[in-house]
């Protein structure tokens, strides 16, 4: 069977080159698109493939609309997706096109799942915002953690992160979800609040132990995981520290060697001390998880969407208090079950 075409808009950035070097490895025909035609070309010499070159540009749908008429996945790199979410989603949409992105911003997602999912589904396409190390893995986690359950009072994501090394697009984005209001789901209610975090401290299993962590972290699975996992409440926490690293900010012009040094983990409230530590470097597909892709690439189709949450409520700000690492409707993960999920998932 011959394998589809997928275009890579954004190629020529850090996520757009990983994504583009997996698919040449795999021999995958693509398209590489973005704005500047130089750097498209030399990237597909760079990665010795007959891959198509498409210049275009936000602001130009026509242009838009060529990277996505004749391929069967757009893989949306080109962050902020608050800026490129809307015209490339619109051009995939209006072309037959499925649409991924790599998106952590909760308004993105929402606006994504809100405006484009009737649509959608009318067209017997698929839109997956967020299938990236921060979104999916913890929306998959959810899934299998709650699977059998009927209620869940409430799931947390909490992430440990060490050495971030931030792109020029990562630093936009920071700089944009600092001063933009959070998306929060609270007892059963999306709720949209001012920007801002609370400070608590949460205990992660060992050895990292008991950290000081943002309360409310701006996360795309606050507004994925309810979608699909029966609970009253879903939170994410950040490692208040995380962004105290003097890396963080200052590493948007290392290259693709010096950034792959950076050591990156995250836990997820359940996890044991063997939960693997880094991303494997050959992502060859996603677990079949309700609105992910499915095995060996094939697509689901669109599920209804339940009935319209409602998003007109604030939410209080959290005073710095101490979290529960337990509670009655936590289930743990076995350690090597965890690691499995990686293993199988994402190598």
């Amino acid at each position: 069977m011959t394998a589809a075409t997928i275009a890579v808009y954004g190629a020529t950035g850090h996520t757009g080159r990983l994504v583009a070097a997996e698919l040449a490895a795999r021999d995958n025909d693509m398209v590489l698109a973005g704005r500047d035609a130089g750097a498209l070309h030399a990237l597909a010499d760079e990665l010795g493939t007959s891959a198509r070159v498409r210049v275009a540009a936000l602001d130009d749908p026509a242009a838009l609309r060529t990277v996505t008429e004749d391929v069967a996945v757009v893989i949306n790199c080109a962050g902020p997706f608050s800026r490129s979410g809307d015209p490339v989603a619109s051009a995939a949409l209006a072309t037959g096109c499925h649409y991924l992105d790599h998106a952590a911003e909760p308004l993105h997602v929402k606006h994504l799942f809100d405006t484009f999912q009737a649509r959608a589904h009318e067209a017997g396409t698929v839109m997956v915002p967020g299938v990236s190390f921060y979104g999916a893995l913890a929306d998959l986690l959810a899934d299998l953690v709650t699977t059998g359950m009927p209620h869940v009072e409430m799931v947390t994501v909490a992430y440990a992160v060490s050495g971030w090394r931030m792109t020029t697009a990562s630093k936009t984005t920071a700089a944009q979800l600092n001063g933009t209001d959070r998306v929060l789901y609270i007892n059963g209610t999306y709720q949209v609040a001012p920007a801002g975090t609370g400070r608590a401290s949460f205990a992660f299993p060992p050895p990292i132990g008991t950290r000081t962590v943002l309360v409310d972290y701006p996360a795309g699975e606050v507004v994925t995981i309810p979608r699909h996992v029966p609970a009253q409440s879903v939170r994410a926490l950040m490692t208040a520290d995380t962004f105290t690293e003097d890396v963080v900010f200052t590493s948007e012009n290392l290259d693709p060697a010096a950034r792959a040094i950076g050591f990156h983990h995250r836990r997820t409230r359940g996890l044991g001390n063997q939960y693997p530590r880094w991303l494997p470097a050959r992502p060859r597909h996603l677990p079949s998880r309700r609105h992910h892709l499915r095995r060996g690439g094939q697509l689901p189709r669109p599920r209804p969407r339940s009935a319209q949450r409602g998003c007109s409520q604030r939410h209080r700000s959290i005073p710095t208090r101490s979290l529960p690492t337990h509670s009655p409707t936590t289930r743990p993960i076995h350690d090597d079950l965890a690691t499995e999920i990686i293993r199988t998932g994402y190598r």
